[in-house]
């Protein structure tokens, strides 16, 4: 199975493109990943930044692409829930998920339609830049528990 995330905005903190480039070599070790930066809206009106944001996040999907959208108002997850939940998709014959990031505002109801999951990584607002490291670490993690591997204590 691939994974992609699509994220809106640049990793601009040296220190956060340190770590998800460290989990991305790390999770290229057990499984096909890849990454698609959108730009940001740089509108100041929200609704307005949230359409264009879901505009771009939307025509980087493919229609076979099982999307989760991460949306603190989403599911969470513990991390041998998260492994379960990617390998009973990767055993369905899923091709590729992808995890989308939203920009400043969020995402719009209908990207949150089309999401197969809305996956919630905290009740607390994360920035989205460290909202992508820490799916990068678990998704990470997530292959080093489906294989029994040490990491995940």
């Amino acid at each position: 199975m691939k994974f992609r995330l699509i994220a809106v905005g640049k990793l601009r903190e040296p220190y956060l493109a340190a770590a998800a480039e460290d989990f991305r070599t790390r999770l290229r070790r057990y499984e096909s990943y890849d990454e698609i930066e959108v730009a940001a809206s740089r509108g100041t009106q929200p609704e307005r930044a949230i359409r264009e944001d879901d505009e771009r996040i939307a025509n980087a999907l493919d229609p076979a692409d099982v999307l989760w959208l991460l949306d603190r108002e989403g599911t969470q997850f513990s991390s041998p829930e998260l492994a379960e939940r990617l390998r009973t998709l990767a055993d369905a014959g899923t091709s590729r998920i992808v995890f989308a990031i939203g920009g400043a505002y969020g995402t719009g109801e209908t990207l949150r339609a089309r999401a197969a999951v809305r996956w919630s990584l905290s009740r607390l607002t994360l920035l989205h830049e460290w909202a992508r490291v820490v799916v990068l670490e678990q998704l990470y993690r997530s292959a080093k528990i489906a294989r029994n591997e040490p990491y995940h204590h």
